[in-house]
């Protein structure tokens, strides 16, 4: 069992003295249970809280660390691709939940998919079996104070409590945005006489069912899409939905065509015995090892599940579909970090307080990882009287960091949370011109020799294992 300590209020002074080296982090996600491991692994004793099962969230299932709730993917593990080189940078610093991800792997093509729910228990093993780290049950409302450093890693779906702690104390606006689930289908459902296996342009293994739409079935479908009973989402039409991960109703209303071009493009989908190609396409992605459940690729939505149920048994070859899990929608909170976080993720009013995790305004389970993994590093830095920059952003994990800790100079322009891409990563020298598909070459084979240096200047830090 996890080594669960239930909170207790009242520590006494001499408590406080003894615990003074521990590091707290607050929030097992992705970010939390990364930053903790990465302290455990120097040598620094952790108290690592987590709220679950004693408050649950809307869209959580169990009470492991670092369950994935929206998608069972890291993204592209190739280069040239932002989401692979970001994973190249972690794979250089050790990552220990990039490593736990590849090693519960599930067919994905080129995308690293897990297992979600051996993942999470791998998570769960890696924290209970390391003696520096104490896994505390019960929501915080506050950093504790009997430690010298604190990570809040609390997460899209932070509770109410620290919410309103965090508007206190740094006084922000604009704190929440609203975030929808796809929903997951049983295989034994699907129509394999529609569908058909493959993936994009034939790269790797055919890991994606397919279900194929003429322009006629696309028509009817979109029609009942974009007038779908919504009703149970009135409370957030007024709401800001993150822009790579909107509700498939949301993104059809903006265009007949927007999906084809989207999620549904059909581009090097041809039938692979026919080579027939469909005006549309909707991927479904393997969600567990055994393949007996599939994710609706980008398909998360707000609809009633009526409604849900009605619709999406208009896809080609899921008219008998049945739903291991439903689409869902649900509150995402960010802070509005560029004016609030340094380059180290210290909080510039506080920097004994760090912030990691999609809180930060970085979108994403790898890009979440990696800030709860930079702020364990900034924190051990500090303890042991080391230096340590950070590379710039001429690196995917500089790339984020400049992100969320550069601050906006145009008023009419508000901080909107991102995940890796080329496009925040820093351009070729002027004079230097490059191709589209050369750019991105450029972009990763400078990033790969910018970390190599940087992890060979702050090897010792970077690797240290002393007790």
């Amino acid at each position: 069992m996890l080594k669960m300590v239930f909170l207790i209020e009242g520590n006494t002074t001499n408590e406080r003295e003894r615990n003074l080296s521990k590091v707290a982090v607050i929030g097992a996600g992705l970010a939390g249970s990364e930053a903790a491991l990465v302290l455990a692994r120097h040598g620094i004793s952790v108290d690592l809280y987590e709220m679950r099962p004693e408050k649950n969230t809307p869209a959580h299932e169990s009470e492991d660390p670092a369950e994935l709730v929206c998608s069972n993917s890291f993204k592209s593990i190739e280069l040239p691709t932002a989401h692979g080189l970001l994973k190249y940078e972690l794979g250089a610093l050790k990552s220990p939940l990039i490593d736990l991800a590849f090693e519960h792997r599930v067919p994905a093509g080129s995308a690293l998919a897990v297992n979600r729910v051996d993942f999470a228990k791998a998570v769960r093993k890696a924290i209970e079996s390391n003696s520096l780290i104490t896994y505390k049950i019960g929501e915080v409302v506050e950093p504790p104070k009997d430690v010298e450093y604190t990570i809040i890693a609390t997460g899209p779906l932070t509770s109410e409590g620290m919410t309103d702690w965090l508007q206190k104390r740094f006084s922000h606006d604009k704190f929440n945005f609203y975030d929808a689930i796809a929903p997951i289908i049983d295989f034994d459902s699907i129509d394999m006489s529609k569908a058909y296996f493959k993936s994009r342009y034939d790269k790797g293994d055919a890991d994606y069912i397919n279900c194929p739409f003429t322009r006629e079935e696309y028509e009817v479908f979109y029609n009942a899409l974009i007038e779908a009973d919504q009703l149970k989402a009135r409370d957030f039409e007024k709401s800001e939905f993150f822009e790579a991960c909107l509700p498939v109703e949301v993104m059809a209303g903006r265009g007949f065509e927007t999906l084809c071009f989207g999620m549904m493009k059909p581009v090097g989908l041809n039938h692979p015995e026919t080579d027939k190609r469909y005006y549309a396409v909707c991927q479904l992605r393997k969600e567990n090892k055994a393949g007996t459940a599939f994710n609706m690729v980008g398909f998360q939505t707000r609809m009633t599940f009526p409604e849900q149920k009605r619709v999406f048994s208009l896809i080609p070859g899921l008219e008998n579909l049945e739903f291991i899990r439903y689409g869902t929608i649900h509150r995402n909170s960010y802070l509005n970090s560029p004016e609030l976080l340094n380059y180290d993720l210290s909080f510039r009013d506080e920097p004994s307080l760090y912030c990691a995790g999609q809180l930060t305004g970085n979108e994403g389970y790898t890009e979440s990882v990696t800030t709860g993994h930079l702020a364990a590093l900034s924190i051990v830095a500090k303890i042991k009287g080391m230096p340590l920059e950070f590379p710039d952003n001429q690196t995917a994990i500089g790339a984020l960091l400049t992100h969320i800790t550069t601050p906006i100079e145009d008023p009419k322009k508000r901080f909107s949370p991102t995940n890796i891409n080329f496009a925040i990563i820093a351009d070729a020298p002027a004079g230097k011109k490059l191709g589209k598909k050369n750019k991105k070459e450029f972009y990763c084979e400078r990033a790969q020799e910018v970390i190599k240096q940087w992890i060979k200047t702050n090897e010792e830090l970077l690797f240290s294992t002393e007790k």
